[in-house]
């Protein structure tokens, strides 16, 4: 007789945020993890008697507080994993700028482009670096009108801007009734009112039919992976309160399927270093936030009551051509500076795009190879609460958009 075993193409993992901490989220309205590979552990605690003892032997020995230990790698697409970005960040998503009906005059300025209205103010319509913005409007040449434009610069009358496809900006203007706005929506490390998620995940292993429920699953870590050719990867950590629920049927009855939309590659971006069209060539980027999770252990019970979370810090690292001194003095003289980065799963002019904001950080290192050919450095960086009031930077260590986000 053949004896079945769990394979990873028959295991499904869905989650669904939870309306109470660690309280099993409702069985409708789960949804399906895209990953290249996902973990859910249930971890206990344990513990040994440290008697002297003549026989030289252990008396005792036992297991202590529950919990849960996650990770969540994949490839890296827009609207896959909102929920928990938003969760880490401690912010849901929100909407970016938006001006209607004004007059616009588009030309071209050192490597980007100048998007310049006739009157009212893109600072008080909210728009912020690292957006992406698209113009529509009668009178636009073609190659304007609804093309991904990377806001650079914020100021009341000027958007200095990065095409992000690969059809360029046509100069023209005024163009008199203009409108643009942010695509999809953003979120940010915020000031006050962080939120405090928590959801329910499910392992399905629908071969051998067997289901593994765990509650109370904060997101701990989230770690970004950019390399100069290739596909952008993501990787969570989580933390929960235990395996609470085993079956042998489904938890989450018909979960939204998978999504499908494309995943961002390195060729189909760009870095602004410090707001430059040619800062530094990067060969390599990764960002990663931490949470600072520890769940806590109480007298009496054997769950972990609550997951504490701490300071949200931010920290990262690029690898960069030597080809001249800027970013080197950057670290020398502790000089803070901005970092823009962003990704597209395309060079359509309405291609998706997640962009990563980082609008103060400290360069703490800046180390070099020795190769026989291209010499390259490797700079870590640590993300600070911005405090420049400089327009367009939010007051945050990290701001992330997704032009996906509905």
């Amino acid at each position: 007789m053949a004896i079945v075993k769990a394979k990873g193409v028959s295991k499904q993992v869905a989650y669904k945020k939870e309306t109470t901490f660690g309280t099993i989220a409702g069985a409708t309205g789960g949804k399906l993890l895209r990953r290249t590979s996902a973990d859910f552990t249930s971890t206990r605690e344990s513990y040994e008697s440290a008697e002297i003892r003549t026989d030289r032997q252990i008396a005792d020995f036992r297991l202590g507080t529950r919990s849960s230990d996650g990770s969540l790698a994949g490839e890296l697409s827009p609207n896959s994993y909102t929920d928990f970005i938003q969760s880490i960040m401690a912010k849901d998503f929100a909407a970016g700028g938006t001006a209607a009906s004004i007059s616009v005059t588009i030309a071209s300025s050192g490597g980007f482009f100048t998007l310049t209205r006739a009157t009212g103010s893109y600072i008080t319509d909210n728009f912020k670096v690292g957006e992406v913005v698209r113009m529509t409007g009668a009178g636009l040449n073609a190659a304007n009108s609804g093309n991904n434009l990377l806001v650079i610069t914020v100021s009341a009358l000027v958007l200095t801007v990065r095409v992000l496809s690969a059809t360029t900006l046509i100069a023209e203007g005024p163009i008199a009734t203009v409108a643009i706005a942010a695509v999809g929506k953003e979120t940010i490390v915020p000031l006050t009112g962080h939120t405090d998620d928590s959801y329910t995940v499910e392992e399905f292993y629908a071969d051998i039919a067997q289901s593994e429920v765990h509650t109370g699953v904060k997101v701990g870590t989230w770690g970004v992976t950019v390399p100069a050719s290739g596909l952008v990867t993501t990787d969570f950590t989580m933390m929960g309160r235990g395996l609470t629920t085993k079956g042998t049927s489904q938890y989450f009855t018909t979960p939204a399927a998978l999504g499908t939309s494309g995943i961002v590659a390195a060729v189909n971006g760009a870095v602004i270093v410090n707001g430059l069209a040619t800062g530094a060539c990067v060969t390599s980027f990764s960002v990663n936030v931490d949470r600072g999770m520890e769940p806590s252990a109480c007298i009496g019970s054997d769950l972990a009551e609550t997951i504490f979370s701490g300071t949200i810090r931010v920290t990262g690292d690029m690898s960069i051509y030597f080809e001249d001194g800027y970013v080197r003095d950057l670290f020398e003289n502790e000089t803070d500076t901005s970092l823009v980065l962003a990704l597209a799963t395309g060079s359509e002019k309405t291609a998706n795009v997640i962009t990563f904001v980082l609008p103060k950080v400290t360069i703490s290192s800046f180390a070099k190879s020795d190769t026989e050919l291209g010499i390259t450095a490797t700079c870590a960086f640590t993300a600070q609460l911005n405090d420049i009031t400089t327009a367009g930077l939010p007051a945050t260590t990290l701001q992330v958009v997704d032009t996906l986000v509905p």
